[in-house]
């Protein structure tokens, strides 16, 4: 009988077996639900980082490249708290015969954070006008907060630029809609070509 029982597992046995594997195959299921979770925040926080480095080159880019003007004229720049237009320099991959572009940086109805531009304007022009381009840098914008700093008299923020010069700095706060959860901070950008000395 001893030989028997030797041969093969008793019910028991079986059952213990079976309550061990089913808690190693729970333990197994939570570990990767768990580890799917982590590598899909981590992909959600790459790309929300990827798009706040394309938008802040794309800015800090065109502001520090801003027209200075002539010494008899000056920027081509009007600033208010939600809209920007100025003369920049755009980069090498916008596809135009020049550079140099009127731009218009604004947030549309459709809660876009979009910059349009025309080549600028510097002869009289023959032909018709040019194609007006535009890019989209940001969904799901409600609002860009522009500021101006001005440089004189103790320096202070301003939420409107209208003088003959280049504000020293100016930054851009992007707000986004409602139940988004993106929160992204200050882009503070000095214009390069408006230094003197």
């Amino acid at each position: 009988m001893t030989a028997a029982r030797d041969a093969g597992f008793t019910l028991l046995e079986t059952l213990v077996a079976l309550v061990v594997l089913g808690f190693l195959m729970a333990g197994l299921a939570q570990g990767t639900r768990f580890g799917f979770q982590a590598w899909d925040m981590q992909a959600r926080m790459i790309d929300e980082r990827s798009e706040l480095d394309g938008v802040d080159r794309v800015l800090r880019s065109l502001v520090e490249q801003m027209d200075a003007g002539t010494l008899s004229g000056g920027p081509t720049l009007a600033g208010s708290a939600n809209r920007l237009i100025f003369t920049s320099r755009l980069p090498q991959i916008s596809g135009l015969t020049t550079r140099r572009a009127d731009v218009i940086l604004t947030v549309d109805a459709a809660r876009r954070l979009s910059v349009r531009w025309t080549p600028h304007r510097h002869a009289v022009r023959l032909g018709p006008p040019p194609e007006i381009r535009e890019a989209e840098l940001l969904r799901g914008v409600a609002k860009l907060e522009i500021s101006y700093w001005r440089q004189e008299g103790g320096g202070a923020w301003l939420s409107g630029w209208s003088a003959r010069e280049l504000p020293g700095l100016i930054r851009f706060r992007i707000v986004f809609s409602r139940g988004d959860s993106r929160h992204w901070p200050d882009i503070v950008v000095a214009p390069m070509n408006g230094r003197r000395g």
